[in-house]
């Protein structure tokens, strides 16, 4: 008869678990505390985990909350160019963005990140180059082939989708910032009313005919 199983070290799935579950932990204490009293210990408690386990995967807090910002906008990106690599109408395709854009922006877990990076220059950089610098270009690319394809008539398509997304988000985001709760609605509908404005000013015009 065998003796008991020898504990060791965790195999690595269950490693890859116990750091998402610090993950999810970190950003429960973000929408709970704020950055300000999210600390290794409280993610620790919360995590079940010991704060040498946080200190091994993390560094340090910074760390830990760069990699919540990093897991959150691959989430974001990977949606977004699932989105646009479709095979929807343009229509549709930019109605689909833009309402996972309102959602996702005016969402707890993305308030929080934005407050916490507020509190840190290297981590609003961080928030920068993972979301709006990685997210913004895809839909640039996107917006090129649509003019490409004579569905729009866009000269700059960084230039055309700053007006896309000042069309959608608007104000919303900064009041949930400042702690104004979003008003109560359909963000598809909004979506839809952002879209069509964007459509009929970046709308394809034949030249004129002389």
């Amino acid at each position: 008869m065998s003796g008991p199983t020898r504990r060791g070290r965790p195999r690595a799935g269950e490693q890859v678990a116990r750091r998402h579950a610090a993950l999810d932990a970190a950003l429960a204490e973000l929408v709970a505390h704020g950055p300000e009293r999210t600390t290794m210990q409280s993610v620790a408690v919360r995590a079940g985990c010991s704060k040498e386990s946080l200190y091994a995967w993390f560094a340090n807090r910074d760390g830990l909350l760069a990699a919540l910002v990093e897991r959150q906008s691959e989430q974001v990106n990977t949606a977004v160019s699932a989105a646009l690599t479709g095979a929807a109408p343009p229509r549709e395709t930019l109605t689909a963005i833009a309402e996972n854009l309102l959602r996702l922006l005016t969402s707890e877990t993305s308030l929080a990140l934005n407050r916490a990076a507020m509190t840190s220059t290297d981590l609003a950089a961080l928030l920068l180059r993972h979301g709006r610098h990685t997210t913004g270009p895809l839909i640039e690319a996107f917006l090129s082939r649509l003019a490409d394809q004579g569905e729009l008539r866009v000269d700059d398509p960084a230039d055309a989708f700053q007006l896309f997304y000042g069309l959608v988000v608007r104000d919303v985001q900064i009041r949930a910032l400042l702690g104004e709760a979003p008003a109560a609605g359909d963000a598809r509908a909004a979506a839809r009313v952002a879209v069509d404005r964007f459509l009929t000013l970046l709308a394809h015009r034949p030249a004129d005919s002389g």
